[in-house]
């Protein structure tokens, strides 16, 4: 793994190509950040399956982030195969789900920063992904770019999946932005705004809740943590979908971004934790 210290934090990123067996279809490959450890608390980041050394890579741990859609033809064209693209990922088996070329990564390390790049192309699409990591004392930082270099229009839907240790009482975490749960969820919003966990509820297969909200506001949340008491969570972007998801291990919320980028136009978006 690629690694970024300070005196207060190191953050482990998997290498693309040393760390295979930790990735697949799910996460993007570059820029995936697999763990992040304080100088006094220890590791700060959980995961489905966590603390397995070898989690499902399905599951994944740490601050994985997704392409949710893949590139893929409309059905019933001639030139469908048996292949999709996934952005940040590679070429995957449209049955099996199984990656069957990863794409391949320029990986570049500064003091402070890991940045890493590749170019992918399927059918008419191209295009070309930045991943930028930064740490800067307590601040973490991961910035995406993507742009279109081919002829067809890419649609991105994208969304940051973290994985939080889970606290005794319930407490989760508290948006920026007014969202509602419904009553049969095993979920609650509490009045000080924080969203609970119902604990009366068995968590072993994990609970998974769409919130709603109104769309158009860009968000920050707050985590609360069982070793460092809050973490700071903000988007350069406004959410189109929110779901949260937890199990007997870990929680996440995961606000979604969708953006249409057309060829020779590039977009871009970036996530900040405050640990």
């Amino acid at each position: 793994m690629l690694a970024l210290r300070n005196t207060q934090l190191e953050v482990a990123i998997l290498d693309p190509a040393q760390d295979q067996v930790r990735l697949g279809a799910r996460y993007c490959t570059g820029g995936y950040i697999y763990q992040v450890t304080d100088s006094v608390h220890g590791p700060l980041l959980t995961g489905p399956a966590y603390p397995d050394e070898y989690p499902p890579v399905c599951d994944g741990q740490g601050l994985p982030e997704a392409f949710a859609t893949p590139l893929t033809p409309t059905k019933g064209d001639p030139t469908q195969g048996e292949a999709v693209l996934v952005l940040g990922v590679g070429l995957v088996d449209r049955k099996s789900g199984q990656v069957q070329q990863f794409c391949s990564w320029t990986v570049s390390q500064e003091p402070g920063m890991v940045a890493m790049e590749t170019t992918q192309e399927f059918m008419n699409w191209a295009l070309q992904m930045t991943r930028v990591v930064r740490l800067e004392n307590r601040t973490l930082s991961s910035e995406t770019r993507v742009k279109n270099t081919g002829q067809g229009e890419i649609l991105i839907r994208w969304y940051p999946h973290p994985f939080f240790p889970l606290n005794e009482n319930g407490e989760c975490c508290k948006l920026s932005i007014p969202v509602t749960i419904p009553e049969h969820s095993a979920y609650a919003l509490r009045a000080d705004g924080f969203i609970v966990r119902k604990l009366e509820r068995p968590w072993d297969s994990g609970h998974y809740q769409p919130l709603g909200f109104t769309v158009g506001e860009k968000l920050w949340a707050l985590e609360r943590h069982p070793k460092t008491g809050l973490v700071g969570v903000s988007y350069d972007f406004s959410p189109v979908f929110m779901p949260i998801w937890g199990n007997c291990n870990t929680f996440s919320f995961e606000p979604s971004l969708e953006q249409t980028v057309v060829t020779g136009q590039e977009a871009r978006w970036s996530i900040t934790y405050d640990f």
